[in-house]
């Protein structure tokens, strides 16, 4: 049967269109793709948040730009990730600045610390408009290293860390083995304690063998899927070790600058995106995760003593005047923070209500 005039033109007239508008059961491969890896175990929920990047990445660029996030130990270790991210053997990763420390010891700045009283939104604050984000870059440049950093994610306060006992003066910290990372490290062992940094997969298992005695890690969610409600039944909530922490989103900076502008842009927002979803998302999950943890596993969350906070910021005074004077960018990246967090942190304190009197007010056992 043959077809007529008018329905062959429209025919050829929607092929013409589909070829141009491509075709959505037919989408092109990716033109740029790219390999990343995070530090993270890939049931941590750390490897959600950076799939939740590139997941954001992936859909803005309606498909021309694919980054494959793989998990911890896929291609190299987990410490081993900045220069694998530098060298080129992977186009970036997800992390924190404060894996770095051996590097340079500045760099865990952006993780640990009491960060002079900042929460973790105005230490992005102080790296956004406060000149963090130059000083970072300064630390690549003189390490050497050809890679470019978004910081962000905002980490609530972790815990002091998981105990067998209570923690009720300074002085039970001392000769406990106990894992940490970053300046904490230098932190815990000013205070006594006989200090390991492994990576979050292996703590429960180093408890669990009797080779550590006590470990901190991040937070309900990541605690409880890495195993430590089932080594230890005692955590102690609120530190000033990692008080204002934030993740790392790292580029390699050959393959970012290989992107066209707007794919850059793209990255850009997509970062900030991330940024606030993440903080959303945390407050929904490690909320759940708390509550699962004291009323079916047993565990007794205790407030850390008011004497071992102090003891922190005693200590963290030494640690911070030793290493300003072995590194004089630890120096600068301090000045820098402190100078930002005097008038940001004065504001804030000053001007947020203190939640404490609402909660009381509408869920107090008293009201009951």
């Amino acid at each position: 049967m043959s077809v007529p005039r008018s329905r062959r033109r429209f025919l050829i007239g929607t092929a013409a269109a589909g070829a141009m508008l491509g075709t959505p059961a037919l989408a092109a491969a990716p033109l740029h793709r790219l390999r990343f890896q995070s530090i993270w175990p890939a049931k941590d929920i750390f490897h959600e948040f950076a799939n939740d990047f590139t997941r954001k990445v992936n859909d803005m660029s309606s498909g021309r730009l694919r980054i494959d996030m793989l998990p911890a130990g896929a291609i190299v270790k987990p410490f081993d990730v900045l220069d694998a991210v530098g060298s080129g053997v992977l186009d970036g990763a997800h992390g924190s600045l404060a894996y770095w420390y051996a590097k340079n010891s500045a760099m865990a700045l952006w993780g640990s610390g009491p960060a002079f009283g900042m929460d973790p939104n105005m230490v992005l604050a102080w790296h956004v408009y406060g000149g963090g984000s130059q000083l970072l870059r300064e630390i690549h440049q003189s390490l050497n290293l050809a890679v470019e950093s978004f910081v962000y994610g905002p980490m609530p306060t972790q815990p002091l860390g998981w105990f067998k006992l209570p923690i009720n003066r300074p002085e039970d910290l001392r000769g406990l083995r106990f894992r940490t990372v970053g300046l904490s490290i230098d932190l815990f062992a000013e205070m006594g304690a006989v200090v390991h940094p492994l990576p979050a997969a292996e703590i429960a298992a180093a408890m669990d063998r009797g080779l550590l005695d006590a470990a901190e890690f991040n937070n309900p969610t990541s605690d409880r899927i890495l195993g430590l409600t089932d080594v230890a039944k005692v955590c102690m909530l609120r530190s000033f070790h990692q008080s204002a922490e934030n993740f790392e989103i790292l580029f390699n900076g050959r393959s970012l600058e290989a992107l066209p502008s707007d794919l850059k842009a793209i990255i850009g927002y997509a970062v900030q995106a991330a940024s606030a979803d993440m903080s959303w998302k945390a407050i929904d999950r490690y909320s759940s995760d708390y509550q699962q943890m004291v009323m079916r596993q047993g565990v007794r969350f205790e407030k850390t003593p008011d004497s071992v906070l102090q003891a922190q910021l005693d200590a963290w005074d030494l640690v911070a005047e030793r290493k300003s004077r072995e590194n004089p960018m630890f120096r600068r990246v301090q000045e820098s923070m402190r100078a930002f967090a005097e008038r940001a942190t004065q504001w804030q304190l000053e001007t947020v209500v203190d939640g404490r009197m609402a909660w009381d007010h509408f869920f107090s056992p008293r009201k009951k």
